[in-house]
């Protein structure tokens, strides 16, 4: 990466998150506070990054609408993503390694780069994967130049060390910490596995504003593991919520850690998404009144079956976004056609097995029991 000219910096605290985040009930419009310093950055950043050219292609208002039925699958039409994003990378296992000589993000353009976060280091403990290094790690947030909605950016750690997709504690935490930098309750944060259709081997998640409301931030769930915010989200599809607020970040991110760990131990491919949420509770099967907190962030980890130079889907992906139930469809037949019944059977086709993943929550419930 040409570093000539020293990107934003963005130091941020504890005293930065904020916490009185509200939703309207339903699919009424998003309730957003005043943009927070974050959310100008990004937004400002990524928009004039858009107005000078620098995307493969102009993203205006996508069409959308929500399917009927009770998932309410917000389905949208991104066709010139389908066709002018680049070629993902050839992977061939979970564990595989940096390879320099692929496209990775020292190699690109420095005028993609929004800015770089880094915690105050007299609050920070979550010290650099680089080796060890006694310092703070930079997390530097550039566009993707082949967006899927409005302010879609990427946190990659460090680009230097030359990470592989794997997550790392100081990754998860941080993109924690981004949904909670926002007062824009339709932030969202998410991370693909290799194998879990990740196109770019260095490490990276992804972040984007969503206005659309997802079942997923008020799911019910079954505790497993509460003390170590780990539970099991009880409709589909099957996988595993963590949830914390502001005070609790480090100590859930350190769980998270342990489980993906887990995943990648045993070749278990996986996606997450981060989202503001309400406190998991499985006897709420709805939230009442006109206004839903969303004060916390809800991590949805899917532990999924691994895709290696699979067939793609015609319709979409089945990815972060896609399993959280944000559809960025790939051709208007499908995006007009296809029904709830039709997304539920192409995601069912990627989810393990039951007896494989009831396995998989007695093997993690138990993980972080002893941990």
């Amino acid at each position: 990466m040409n570093r000539s000219k020293m990107p934003l910096q963005f130091v941020y605290s504890h005293q930065d998150f904020v916490t009185d985040v509200y939703r309207r009930s339903g699919n009424c419009p998003i309730m957003s506070l005043t943009p927070t310093k974050f959310d100008t950055n990004v937004q400002a950043g990524w928009t004039d990054r858009m107005n000078r050219g620098l995307f493969r292609y102009h993203l205006g208002d996508l069409q959308t609408r929500v399917l009927p039925g009770p998932q309410g699958y917000v389905a949208q039409l991104n066709i010139q993503r389908g066709i002018e994003r680049r070629k993902p990378q050839e992977i061939l296992s979970i564990q595989q390694e940096f390879n320099a000589r692929q496209f990775n993000f020292n190699k690109i353009n420095q005028d993609e780069i929004i800015f770089e976060m880094m915690k105050d280091s007299k609050e920070d403990t979550a010290r650099s994967d680089c080796g060890g290094l006694p310092r703070p790690c930079r997390m530097v947030v550039l566009v993707n130049v082949s967006p899927l909605e409005f302010g879609h950016c990427l946190f990659v750690p460090d680009p230097s060390c030359c990470f592989p997709q794997i997550l790392t504690q100081f990754a998860i935490q941080v993109g924690i910490e981004s949904v909670l930098l926002s007062s824009h309750p339709g932030f969202r944060v998410g991370f693909n596995s290799l194998g879990a259709f990740a196109s770019v081997n260095h490490l990276h998640l992804h972040g984007y504003y969503l206005e659309h409301h997802l079942k997923i931030e008020s799911m019910p769930v079954k505790p497993l593991v509460p003390e170590k915010g780990f539970h099991r989200m009880l409709d589909f599809p099957a996988g595993f919520l963590f949830y914390t607020e502001s005070e609790e970040v480090e100590k859930v991110a350190k769980a998270i850690c342990q489980v993906t760990d887990f995943l990648v131990d045993t070749n278990t491919a996986h996606n997450l998404f981060l989202t503001r949420g309400c406190p998991p509770c499985s006897h709420i099967k709805s939230e009442k009144g006109s206004y839903c907190s969303r004060k916390g962030v809800r991590i949805a980890v899917w532990p999924r079956l691994s895709c290696f130079g699979a067939k793609e889907e015609s319709a979409f992906n089945v990815a972060l976004c896609e399993l959280a139930g944000h559809l960025p469809f790939k051709n208007k037949k499908d995006y007009e056609q296809t029904t709830e019944r039709d997304v539920i059977d192409i995601i069912q086709r990627y989810l393990l097995p039951d007896d494989e993943f009831n396995r998989l929550e007695q093997q993690l419930s138990k993980l972080l029991m002893d941990f």
